[in-house]
């Protein structure tokens, strides 16, 4: 019988990034990412609320754009794998942890500190910066006529 070992989390980052690069050059970057369930007590009527903490380590160029990239706060999605791992403490005694591999990752919300003015649309996300233009700009000449767009062709297949 086959087997699955999927993760996906879509959380906030609980401090910046911590990069460090393997003998071999290569980059291997680790996050710590809150999710937080809310309920409401059956018994009591009072909101409750459970934060739960998930460490994700990437590898590679994931590794060094998450790094560059992610900052404390950031709301990030992330899709991977569970690795547990055995270490010894300064003790002496064999623990396991178990991590998140990260095989993605999407940066959601704004682009606040990335360069971009913080702006919200409602939807986590906002229009990517005009680019600057050079000294001189070139003369505009007049868009070509361009026939409406036709939907009828588009796959009814929506990623989200």
């Amino acid at each position: 019988m086959a087997s699955v070992n999927k993760v996906i989390i879509v959380g906030n980052l609980g401090r910046d990034p911590e990069t460090r690069y393997m003998p071999s050059g290569d980059a291997m970057t680790s996050i710590t990412v809150a999710t937080t369930d809310s309920w409401k007590d059956k018994a009591t009527g009072e909101k409750k609320e459970q934060t739960e903490w998930h460490r994700i380590t990437f590898f590679g160029k994931l590794a060094e754009i998450a790094g560059q990239y992610l900052k404390k706060g950031s709301q990030v999605y992330v899709e991977g794998s569970l690795r547990t791992r055995k270490y010894t403490d300064k003790d002496g005694v064999e623990k396991y942890a178990t991590d998140i591999k990260a095989d993605s990752m999407q940066m959601l919300g704004s682009r606040q500190g990335m360069g971009g003015a913080p702006m919200d649309d409602g939807y986590g996300s906002s229009p990517a910066p005009m680019p600057r233009q050079s000294a001189a700009p070139a003369p505009r000449q007049p868009a070509p006529s361009r026939p409406a767009p036709n939907f009828s062709d588009m796959d009814d297949d929506i990623p989200f």
